[in-house]
């Protein structure tokens, strides 16, 4: 069995083409590292409906070359299968570790398989990308970047020619395509005949973004602004500009890129610590609003004066808070959003009469929904241009809040009041959720299968009305690994994460709120109500 391992991890070194990983993968081999072997090798890093996705290092279970150049491959072949021979392919990449080799070596495959590719210029948010697909006309797109993972992490994110990423059944064809090429050797890589873009994609972009804007609305409100080490930062002083705002005050720490990430634990807005320096800057400079994009930009946090300290809004607040705002400058179309997200979004949507869908999580989803105007997700993701960019986008998404910041301020207001307003409308949704990372993958698979075997009749005091198990698809929906508990006033629905080793539970519960005056009570009775539901869901799941 070791000499099998020792086997398969030379021939994976003979046509590794990256010297790092051919030096990391001798020195494993050289010290008969077997356990460190076994767990390289043990099986593919596999390419789902996020593409690929996982830590940086030799062997086919890591993210490296060789692994990418195989994906490459795979999408060219599913290109060409499908009728796009000769077809333009649009590669982006951030800032991370190996993305500027993972997008070069993915654009000579794709033009020695007869394709033509085209690189964006330099590191960019992920929403140029998704915008330059359509805008050039091209029959699909490559993001290389993990988002907010861990600085060891790097990722493939793949894109068709509508521009939203892929859903069933093009990833398992992707992911056979790319099972069948058997060696490196068989995979043309010329050194040259692919164009590296110039700003001309960028400026579209940029002008764009003007589009998300009401004319003449006021443009007054003061931020703070972080990129979080990312790519964010050019991008969105540019459109700030274009806008007429006033210049965000940066948070200098991690205003450029870097892929080590040194001032956070993980480079995601939502994680402890990670805005505590765009904090400190806030009580410095006293700004009306704080907004953070996550490396790759394609998400926006933002945080606001809660009394006397400066506190996060969760996507579902921002989500409603931007619905708000588009209903009342006249929006038409469907607002859509995943089902972990608030059924706030729903209430808001019917009230003014405008279409309401759910969709499985995933802007892969989101996009699909017909006559798409609005859609957003928990996880601080919107799109509020559908028709510019078919996925999140945190940039567009940090103007029109700021926007909304300034309507409110004009009045003397701001967008905790205007969260006041919502709940008085259409109760208080509290939302919050139970998130447990693990090394183990089987502990996951662990709780869900305990949930599916025991699920609980009561939560948090609150009967279970009704207990839905998602892999059997819904009327609405099709299948996906999930369970979603309906009670009296709240919601919970349990998921494993699609890109990170972690299990992730929704909540949401919704207490009727009469007047101003209720609001206080409103948010101790929901804030007991969350936190008796994630006692009592990690207890029924036994984590």
């Amino acid at each position: 069995m070791q000499d099998d391992l020792i086997a398969r991890a030379k021939a994976w070194l003979a046509e590794d083409p990256d010297a790092d990983t051919r030096e990391e993968l001798a020195r494993l081999i050289d010290a008969g590292d077997h356990a460190e072997l076994a767990a390289r090798f043990g099986g593919t890093l596999q390419f789902g409906t996020a593409g690929l996705r996982g830590e940086l290092g030799a062997g086919p279970m890591r993210m490296n070359r060789s692994v990418v150049i195989r994906a490459a491959a795979g999408l060219a072949a599913y290109l060409r299968k499908n009728g796009h021979a000769g077809g333009l392919v649009v590669i982006g990449y951030d800032a991370r570790h190996k993305s500027a080799d993972f997008a070069r070596d993915t654009a000579a495959v794709m033009t020695g398989a007869g394709l033509r590719a085209a690189v964006l210029p330099r590191p960019l948010p992920t929403p140029v990308l998704a915008f330059a697909i359509r805008h050039l006309g091209a029959v699909a797109g490559v993001e290389v970047t993990a988002s907010h993972n861990p600085p060891r992490d790097n990722g493939y994110k793949v894109y068709l020619g509508d521009g939203s990423q892929i859903v069933p059944p093009a990833d398992a064809e992707i992911a056979a395509e790319i099972a069948a090429v058997a060696s490196l050797t068989t995979v043309p890589r010329p050194t040259e005949g692919w164009e590296t873009l110039d700003d001309a994609v960028l400026d579209a972009y940029l002008a764009r973004t003007d589009a998300v804007l009401a004319e003449g609305s006021p443009r007054t409100a003061r931020t703070v602004y972080t990129a979080m080490h990312g790519v964010g930062k050019d991008v969105l002083l540019a459109a700030f500009a274009r806008a007429g705002f006033p210049a965000p005050d940066l948070v200098a720490e991690q205003a450029d890129p870097d892929p080590e990430f040194p001032t956070v634990a993980f480079p995601n807005p939502e994680e402890p610590g990670a805005m505590d320096l765009a904090f400190a800057k806030a009580r410095e400079t006293e700004p009306d609003l704080v907004i953070a994009n996550d490396p790759d930009a394609d998400r926006c946090a933002a945080a606001v004066r809660d009394g006397d300290d400066w506190r996060m809004l969760r996507g579902d607040e921002v989500g409603a808070l931007l619905a708000a705002h588009l209903v009342r400058r006249g929006a038409t179309g469907t607002f859509a959003e995943s089902i972990v997200s608030s059924s706030l979004l729903g209430r808001i949507a019917g009230k003014a009469g405008l279409r309401h869908e759910e969709t499985l999580t995933g802007f892969k989803w989101i996009a699909r929904a017909e006559g798409l105007r609005y859609g957003y997700e928990e996880a601080l993701g919107y799109c509020v241009d559908p028709d510019g960019v078919r996925d999140k986008d945190g940039i567009t998404a940090a103007l029109l809040l700021t926007e909304l910041a300034s309507v409110l301020k004009a009045g003397g207001r701001t967008l905790l009041d205007l969260l006041d307003d919502l709940a008085v409308e259409h109760g208080l949704h509290a939302t919050d959720q139970l998130s447990v990372r693990v090394q183990d993958l089987s502990l996951i698979a662990a709780a869900m299968r305990r949930l599916r075997e025991r699920p609980p009749a009561e939560l948090a005091g609150l009967r279970v009305t009704a207990a839905e198990d998602l892999t059997r698809g819904t009327d609405r929906l099709p299948p996906t690994d999930g369970l979603r508990y309906t009670l009296d006033g709240a919601r919970v629905i349990v998921r494993p994460s699609g890109t990170e080793p972690k299990l992730k539970c929704y909540l949401e519960v919704v207490v009727p709120v009469a007047a101003r005056s209720d609001l206080p009570a409103a948010r101790a009775t929901a804030a007991e109500l969350l936190t008796a539901l994630k006692r009592d869901l990690a207890r029924a799941a036994g984590i």
